[in-house]
């Protein structure tokens, strides 16, 4: 009876022990290491790749987010055609309600998983083209894909070069500065294919309308 109680007892000191290390190992440990590593050695993407402008954060590198200039009668965002707009946000339902999340909802990500042929994605790809078509007086036809679909995560924040330069000339002529201008300023923003042969050129959002903030800025100053 003896030894059963002492086995019992060491088994339980043993268990005991073991989950003390792991905690320790597991809990304090690894993640000190881990955070300093990447503190170290990767500073920006640790700490969540942060743009910034004048010394304050303006968002992320890896995140898209709108660009309005109020709402609406009817609560709708107002899209600020001074600068350069993103892909839509359509992603699954919004936290705060069980409609579509189309503002960017940093706390939900995901795609719609609505079908090619669903009557509402259709609905919403011809309103979205058509309001692209009729804001920067372009044909229909020329809209590019992504200027009416939103991302796999509703929060990319690129969109391709076709859409950046169909937005240039309204963009410039908005903010009273040469469309050649503002056009060598999407080219010079437009990223490439990862190591040359992964995805597709892209453009971000985010940095593109901070360097042409900056612009903006210059040529008032001048």
């Amino acid at each position: 009876m003896n030894n059963s109680v002492r086995n019992t007892a060491r088994l339980i000191g043993a268990g005991l022990r073991a989950v003390l290390v792991l905690t320790v190992v597991c809990g304090v440990v690894y993640p000190l290491v881990v955070t300093g590593v990447a503190q170290a050695a990767f500073p920006g993407k640790a700490n969540g790749s942060e743009v910034s402008s004048h010394g304050k954060v303006v968002g992320s590198s890896l995140i898209g987010q709108r660009y309005d200039k109020g709402q609406d009668k009817d609560g709708n965002p107002i899209p600020d055609l001074r600068y350069f707009q993103p892909r839509p946000s359509a992603g699954l339902g919004s936290n705060k309600t069980n409609g579509v999340n189309t503002q960017y909802d940093l706390q939900v990500s995901g795609a719609s998983n609505l079908g090619a042929t669903n009557t509402d994605l259709i609905k919403a790809v011809k309103e979205r083209r058509h309001w692209v078509s009729t804001t920067y007086g372009v044909p229909a036809p020329k809209v590019p894909v992504d200027a009416v679909t939103s991302s796999g995560s509703g929060l990319d924040p690129h969109i391709s070069p076709d859409y950046a330069q169909l937005q240039a000339a309204t963009v410039a002529r908005r903010n009273h500065l040469p469309a050649g201008t503002v056009e060598k300023l999407v080219e010079k923003h437009t990223d490439g294919r990862t190591l040359g042969f992964m995805g597709e050129p892209r453009v971000n959002v985010l940095e593109l309308n901070i360097a042409l903030k900056e612009m903006v800025e210059k040529a008032g100053r001048g």
